[in-house]
Protein backbone atom coordinates (compact mmCIF):
# COMPACT_ATOMS: atom_id res chain seq x y z
CA UNK A 1 0.00 0.00 0.00
CA UNK A 2 1.00 3.81 -0.94
CA UNK A 3 -0.33 7.20 0.72
CA UNK A 4 -2.41 7.61 3.49
CA UNK A 5 -5.07 4.98 3.84
CA UNK A 6 -6.03 7.21 6.86
CA UNK A 7 -7.53 10.17 6.05
CA UNK A 8 -9.77 12.92 7.21
CA UNK A 9 -13.25 13.74 4.95
CA UNK A 10 -14.27 17.53 3.94
CA UNK A 11 -16.87 17.09 6.85
CA UNK A 12 -14.22 16.19 9.70
CA UNK A 13 -15.17 12.49 9.55
CA UNK A 14 -12.07 9.72 9.55
CA UNK A 15 -11.58 6.99 7.27
CA UNK A 16 -9.88 4.25 6.27
CA UNK A 17 -9.24 2.62 3.20
CA UNK A 18 -7.35 -1.44 2.81
CA UNK A 19 -7.44 -4.52 0.81
CA UNK A 20 -9.58 -7.45 1.75
CA UNK A 21 -9.52 -10.38 0.07
CA UNK A 22 -10.07 -9.09 -3.62
CA UNK A 23 -11.67 -5.78 -2.87
CA UNK A 24 -11.14 -2.65 -1.42
CA UNK A 25 -13.14 -1.62 1.23
CA UNK A 26 -13.85 1.58 3.50
CA UNK A 27 -14.72 2.40 7.11
CA UNK A 28 -15.54 5.75 8.12
CA UNK A 29 -16.78 7.59 10.86
CA UNK A 30 -20.74 8.00 11.14
CA UNK A 31 -19.75 11.62 12.91
CA UNK A 32 -16.78 13.49 13.86
CA UNK A 33 -15.36 11.42 16.88
CA UNK A 34 -18.11 9.18 16.24
CA UNK A 35 -18.41 5.00 16.29
CA UNK A 36 -17.47 3.51 12.70
CA UNK A 37 -19.32 1.38 9.93
CA UNK A 38 -18.63 -1.89 9.36
CA UNK A 39 -16.04 -2.07 6.38
CA UNK A 40 -18.04 -2.39 3.01
CA UNK A 41 -16.39 -2.09 -0.67
CA UNK A 42 -15.64 0.50 -2.73
CA UNK A 43 -15.28 0.74 -6.46
CA UNK A 44 -18.00 -1.55 -7.78
CA UNK A 45 -18.49 -5.27 -8.39
CA UNK A 46 -14.82 -5.37 -10.13
CA UNK A 47 -12.10 -7.95 -8.15
CA UNK A 48 -8.88 -6.39 -7.32
CA UNK A 49 -5.34 -7.33 -6.31
CA UNK A 50 -4.44 -6.95 -2.49
CA UNK A 51 -2.54 -3.95 -3.82
CA UNK A 52 -3.90 -0.20 -2.91
CA UNK A 53 -2.67 3.54 -3.77
CA UNK A 54 -4.98 6.46 -2.59
CA UNK A 55 -3.71 9.68 -2.87
CA UNK A 56 -6.06 13.08 -1.17
CA UNK A 57 -6.79 16.68 -2.77
CA UNK A 58 -7.07 19.73 -1.48
CA UNK A 59 -10.57 19.21 -1.85
CA UNK A 60 -10.56 16.24 0.59
CA UNK A 61 -11.67 13.72 -2.48
CA UNK A 62 -10.14 10.43 -2.32
CA UNK A 63 -8.39 8.63 -4.99
CA UNK A 64 -7.72 5.12 -5.15
CA UNK A 65 -5.29 2.88 -7.56
CA UNK A 66 -5.22 -0.71 -7.96
CA UNK A 67 -4.40 -3.68 -10.59
CA UNK A 68 -7.37 -6.21 -11.75
CA UNK A 69 -6.81 -9.01 -13.58
CA UNK A 70 -8.21 -8.56 -17.12
CA UNK A 71 -7.17 -12.05 -19.32
CA UNK A 72 -5.46 -14.64 -17.91
CA UNK A 73 -1.88 -13.84 -16.96
CA UNK A 74 -2.41 -10.41 -17.33
CA UNK A 75 -3.66 -7.50 -15.20
CA UNK A 76 -4.44 -3.59 -15.62
CA UNK A 77 -4.92 -0.73 -13.38
CA UNK A 78 -8.07 1.14 -12.26
CA UNK A 79 -8.82 4.18 -10.23
CA UNK A 80 -11.66 4.91 -8.12
CA UNK A 81 -12.81 8.71 -6.87
CA UNK A 82 -14.48 8.88 -3.18
CA UNK A 83 -15.95 12.14 -2.58
CA UNK A 84 -17.29 11.44 0.62
CA UNK A 85 -16.14 8.11 2.55
CA UNK A 86 -19.87 7.68 3.64
CA UNK A 87 -21.14 7.77 0.28
CA UNK A 88 -20.85 5.13 -2.59
CA UNK A 89 -17.35 5.40 -4.10
CA UNK A 90 -17.29 6.28 -8.58
CA UNK A 91 -17.22 2.43 -9.74
CA UNK A 92 -13.45 1.18 -10.70
CA UNK A 93 -12.55 3.08 -13.64
CA UNK A 94 -9.67 1.21 -16.42
CA UNK A 95 -6.39 3.15 -16.76
CA UNK A 96 -4.77 0.21 -18.75
CA UNK A 97 -1.12 -0.58 -18.18
CA UNK A 98 1.93 1.19 -18.52
CA UNK A 99 3.57 -1.19 -21.36
CA UNK A 100 0.04 -1.59 -23.21
CA UNK A 101 -0.64 -4.96 -21.72
CA UNK A 102 1.07 -7.79 -19.55
CA UNK A 103 0.72 -8.73 -15.95
CA UNK A 104 1.03 -6.31 -13.48
CA UNK A 105 4.54 -3.87 -12.73
CA UNK A 106 4.80 -3.18 -9.51
CA UNK A 107 2.94 -0.96 -6.56
CA UNK A 108 1.40 2.05 -7.85
CA UNK A 109 1.58 5.57 -6.39
CA UNK A 110 -1.31 8.27 -7.08
CA UNK A 111 -1.32 12.34 -5.88
CA UNK A 112 -3.43 14.90 -6.83
CA UNK A 113 -2.25 18.57 -7.96
CA UNK A 114 -3.70 21.76 -6.94
CA UNK A 115 -6.65 21.81 -9.85
CA UNK A 116 -7.57 18.51 -8.25
CA UNK A 117 -6.22 16.07 -11.09
CA UNK A 118 -4.83 12.57 -9.96
CA UNK A 119 -1.28 11.68 -11.39
CA UNK A 120 -0.62 7.69 -11.42
CA UNK A 121 2.86 6.55 -11.03
CA UNK A 122 4.06 2.87 -11.20
CA UNK A 123 7.51 1.10 -12.62
CA UNK A 124 6.89 -0.23 -16.02
CA UNK A 125 8.70 -3.81 -17.44
CA UNK A 126 12.16 -1.65 -18.75
CA UNK A 127 13.14 -0.63 -14.97
CA UNK A 128 11.93 2.87 -15.23
CA UNK A 129 8.85 4.95 -14.42
CA UNK A 130 5.59 5.72 -16.20
CA UNK A 131 2.85 8.01 -15.29
CA UNK A 132 -0.25 8.69 -16.51
CA UNK A 133 -2.89 11.97 -14.98
CA UNK A 134 -6.13 13.61 -15.65
CA UNK A 135 -6.81 16.28 -17.89
CA UNK A 136 -8.05 19.39 -16.64
CA UNK A 137 -11.50 19.29 -18.47
CA UNK A 138 -12.13 15.25 -17.84
CA UNK A 139 -10.16 12.08 -19.21
CA UNK A 140 -6.93 10.68 -18.89
CA UNK A 141 -4.19 11.55 -20.68
CA UNK A 142 -1.89 8.74 -22.50
CA UNK A 143 0.45 6.68 -20.24
CA UNK A 144 4.19 8.62 -19.65
CA UNK A 145 7.19 6.91 -19.91
CA UNK A 146 9.38 8.89 -17.80
CA UNK A 147 12.47 7.05 -17.78
CA UNK A 148 14.88 5.72 -15.07
CA UNK A 149 16.83 2.86 -14.51
CA UNK A 150 16.77 0.07 -12.19
CA UNK A 151 13.37 1.40 -10.42
CA UNK A 152 12.47 -1.17 -7.24
CA UNK A 153 10.05 -1.02 -4.67
CA UNK A 154 7.01 1.15 -4.46
CA UNK A 155 7.22 4.72 -5.29
CA UNK A 156 6.46 7.74 -3.41
CA UNK A 157 4.32 10.62 -4.71
CA UNK A 158 3.77 13.71 -3.15
CA UNK A 159 2.15 17.48 -4.11
CA UNK A 160 3.77 20.26 -3.22
CA UNK A 161 1.94 23.52 -1.66
CA UNK A 162 3.32 24.60 -4.74
CA UNK A 163 0.66 22.70 -5.86
CA UNK A 164 3.34 20.73 -8.11
CA UNK A 165 3.87 16.85 -7.96
CA UNK A 166 7.32 15.29 -7.17
CA UNK A 167 7.98 11.09 -7.36
CA UNK A 168 10.57 9.03 -5.97
CA UNK A 169 11.86 5.97 -6.76
CA UNK A 170 14.79 3.71 -5.18
CA UNK A 171 17.32 2.06 -7.89
CA UNK A 172 20.24 0.44 -7.30
CA UNK A 173 22.36 3.51 -8.02
CA UNK A 174 20.41 5.73 -5.44
CA UNK A 175 17.03 7.75 -5.42
CA UNK A 176 15.68 9.33 -8.40
CA UNK A 177 13.32 11.83 -8.23
CA UNK A 178 10.99 13.33 -11.04
CA UNK A 179 9.18 17.02 -10.39
CA UNK A 180 6.84 19.15 -12.73
CA UNK A 181 8.18 22.60 -13.60
CA UNK A 182 4.57 24.05 -13.89
CA UNK A 183 1.28 22.74 -13.80
CA UNK A 184 -0.04 20.10 -15.57
CA UNK A 185 3.77 19.42 -17.10
CA UNK A 186 4.90 16.41 -17.52
CA UNK A 187 7.15 15.23 -14.54
CA UNK A 188 10.69 14.61 -15.31
CA UNK A 189 14.37 13.33 -14.12
CA UNK A 190 15.57 15.82 -11.66
CA UNK A 191 19.83 15.51 -12.19
CA UNK A 192 21.35 12.73 -11.40
CA UNK A 193 19.99 10.04 -8.88
CA UNK A 194 20.98 10.93 -5.10
CA UNK A 195 24.09 8.40 -4.34
CA UNK A 196 22.58 7.07 -1.55
CA UNK A 197 21.07 3.26 -0.91
CA UNK A 198 18.10 3.80 0.58
CA UNK A 199 16.09 0.17 1.35
CA UNK A 200 12.97 -0.25 -1.04
CA UNK A 201 9.72 0.06 0.31
CA UNK A 202 10.91 2.84 3.28
CA UNK A 203 10.25 5.59 0.69
CA UNK A 204 7.46 8.40 2.44
CA UNK A 205 7.25 12.16 0.80
CA UNK A 206 5.92 15.38 2.39
CA UNK A 207 5.06 18.40 1.64
CA UNK A 208 7.16 20.89 4.59
CA UNK A 209 7.25 24.06 3.22
CA UNK A 210 6.51 26.38 0.04
CA UNK A 211 10.03 25.53 -1.30
CA UNK A 212 10.01 22.12 -0.66
CA UNK A 213 9.07 18.55 -0.27
CA UNK A 214 10.79 16.45 1.97
CA UNK A 215 11.63 12.47 1.50
CA UNK A 216 11.77 10.15 4.36
CA UNK A 217 14.11 7.02 3.65
CA UNK A 218 15.92 4.13 5.46
CA UNK A 219 19.24 3.88 4.54
CA UNK A 220 21.26 0.21 4.43
CA UNK A 221 22.98 1.31 7.98
CA UNK A 222 19.29 1.00 9.16
CA UNK A 223 19.09 4.74 9.51
CA UNK A 224 16.01 7.29 9.23
CA UNK A 225 17.11 9.99 6.88
CA UNK A 226 15.33 13.00 4.99
CA UNK A 227 16.68 14.48 1.74
CA UNK A 228 15.26 17.61 -0.09
CA UNK A 229 17.82 19.51 -1.72
CA UNK A 230 19.90 18.62 -4.70
CA UNK A 231 21.49 15.42 -4.97
CA UNK A 232 24.65 17.17 -4.78
CA UNK A 233 22.94 17.45 -0.81
CA UNK A 234 23.96 15.05 2.09
CA UNK A 235 20.72 13.89 3.29
CA UNK A 236 20.14 14.59 7.10
CA UNK A 237 20.27 11.23 9.87
CA UNK A 238 17.44 11.96 11.91
CA UNK A 239 17.61 8.84 14.17
CA UNK A 240 18.05 4.98 13.88
CA UNK A 241 14.92 3.91 12.24
CA UNK A 242 11.95 2.06 14.71
CA UNK A 243 11.46 -1.05 12.57
CA UNK A 244 12.03 -1.89 8.72
CA UNK A 245 8.72 -0.58 7.42
CA UNK A 246 8.31 3.28 6.19
CA UNK A 247 7.66 5.73 8.18
CA UNK A 248 4.22 7.80 8.33
CA UNK A 249 4.58 11.76 8.56
CA UNK A 250 2.50 14.50 9.34
CA UNK A 251 2.98 17.89 9.41
CA UNK A 252 0.99 19.57 12.25
CA UNK A 253 1.19 22.20 14.86
CA UNK A 254 2.60 21.12 18.91
CA UNK A 255 2.32 23.61 21.25
CA UNK A 256 2.29 26.55 18.33
CA UNK A 257 5.24 25.34 16.28
CA UNK A 258 5.44 23.97 12.84
CA UNK A 259 6.78 20.44 13.53
CA UNK A 260 6.75 16.62 11.58
CA UNK A 261 5.67 13.96 13.45
CA UNK A 262 6.73 10.65 12.50
CA UNK A 263 5.15 6.82 13.27
CA UNK A 264 6.53 3.33 12.35
CA UNK A 265 6.32 -0.54 13.58
CA UNK A 266 9.30 -0.71 15.66
CA UNK A 267 11.09 -3.76 16.34
CA UNK A 268 9.25 -4.86 19.33
CA UNK A 269 6.27 -4.87 17.69
CA UNK A 270 4.84 -1.77 18.77
CA UNK A 271 3.98 2.06 17.55
CA UNK A 272 7.05 4.14 18.01
CA UNK A 273 6.33 8.08 17.29
CA UNK A 274 9.14 10.59 17.19
CA UNK A 275 8.70 14.92 16.46
CA UNK A 276 10.73 17.02 15.07
CA UNK A 277 10.45 21.07 14.49
CA UNK A 278 9.77 20.83 10.31
CA UNK A 279 12.70 21.10 7.92
CA UNK A 280 15.12 21.25 11.43
CA UNK A 281 15.73 17.52 11.56
CA UNK A 282 18.93 18.37 13.14
CA UNK A 283 16.94 19.60 16.27
CA UNK A 284 16.78 15.83 17.03
CA UNK A 285 13.96 13.67 17.52
CA UNK A 286 14.05 10.33 19.46
CA UNK A 287 11.43 7.37 19.81
CA UNK A 288 8.59 6.82 22.53
CA UNK A 289 7.04 3.56 21.79
CA UNK A 290 3.11 3.10 22.65
CA UNK A 291 0.41 0.79 22.26
CA UNK A 292 0.04 -3.39 22.09
CA UNK A 293 2.92 -5.55 19.89
CA UNK A 294 1.57 -5.61 16.64
CA UNK A 295 1.88 -8.25 13.47
CA UNK A 296 4.84 -7.59 11.15
CA UNK A 297 2.46 -6.79 8.64
CA UNK A 298 0.63 -4.36 10.45
CA UNK A 299 0.47 -0.74 8.61
CA UNK A 300 0.51 3.13 10.70
CA UNK A 301 -0.96 5.74 9.96
CA UNK A 302 -1.23 9.52 10.55
CA UNK A 303 -3.68 12.47 10.04
CA UNK A 304 -5.00 14.80 12.09
CA UNK A 305 -9.53 15.06 13.14
CA UNK A 306 -11.93 18.08 12.97
CA UNK A 307 -10.27 19.17 15.61
CA UNK A 308 -6.84 19.61 14.46
CA UNK A 309 -5.41 16.69 17.05
CA UNK A 310 -2.99 14.61 15.67
CA UNK A 311 -4.53 10.70 15.66
CA UNK A 312 -3.01 7.83 14.82
CA UNK A 313 -4.23 4.53 13.60
CA UNK A 314 -3.00 0.56 12.98
CA UNK A 315 -4.53 -1.90 10.64
CA UNK A 316 -3.79 -5.50 10.42
CA UNK A 317 -4.78 -6.92 7.15
CA UNK A 318 -6.74 -9.92 7.29
CA UNK A 319 -8.25 -9.33 10.79
CA UNK A 320 -10.00 -5.97 10.38
CA UNK A 321 -8.36 -5.07 13.43
CA UNK A 322 -8.52 -1.21 13.48
CA UNK A 323 -7.12 0.72 16.53
CA UNK A 324 -6.83 4.60 17.18
CA UNK A 325 -5.16 7.14 19.40
CA UNK A 326 -5.24 10.81 19.71
CA UNK A 327 -3.02 13.33 21.03
CA UNK A 328 -4.36 14.78 24.42
CA UNK A 329 -5.15 17.92 25.28
CA UNK A 330 -1.86 18.33 27.02
CA UNK A 331 1.96 19.95 25.83
CA UNK A 332 4.09 17.08 23.79
CA UNK A 333 3.14 14.47 21.98
CA UNK A 334 1.22 12.43 24.50
CA UNK A 335 -1.55 10.35 23.73
CA UNK A 336 -4.10 8.25 24.82
CA UNK A 337 -4.86 5.36 25.05
CA UNK A 338 -5.28 3.08 22.30
CA UNK A 339 -8.63 2.15 21.21
CA UNK A 340 -10.24 -0.84 18.94
CA UNK A 341 -12.69 1.00 16.63
CA UNK A 342 -16.04 0.15 17.39
CA UNK A 343 -18.62 -0.80 14.44
CA UNK A 344 -22.37 0.46 15.32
Amino acid sequence: MTGDWLIRARDGRLAVYACESDAVVCRTQRRPGGPWTAPRAVGGEQRVHPVLAVGQGTDSYAHLVSWRPTVPGESGLVHSTHFQPHLTALDWNPLGHPNKKGESTGVPAVTVDAQGRAHVFVPNRGGGLSMRGQKERGGWGPWRDLKGKGVEGPVAAVTGESGLVTAYATTPDGILRWRQASPGAVPALDGAPLAVRARPGTLRALATSAEHTTLYFTDEAGRLCAWRGSADDAPVRVLAAAGPGPVSALRCDLDGHDCTVLAQRAESGRVAFAAHPTELESAGAWWTESGPALPIDARVSLTKDADGRVVAATFVPGTGALRLTYRKDEPGLALRPWEQAASV
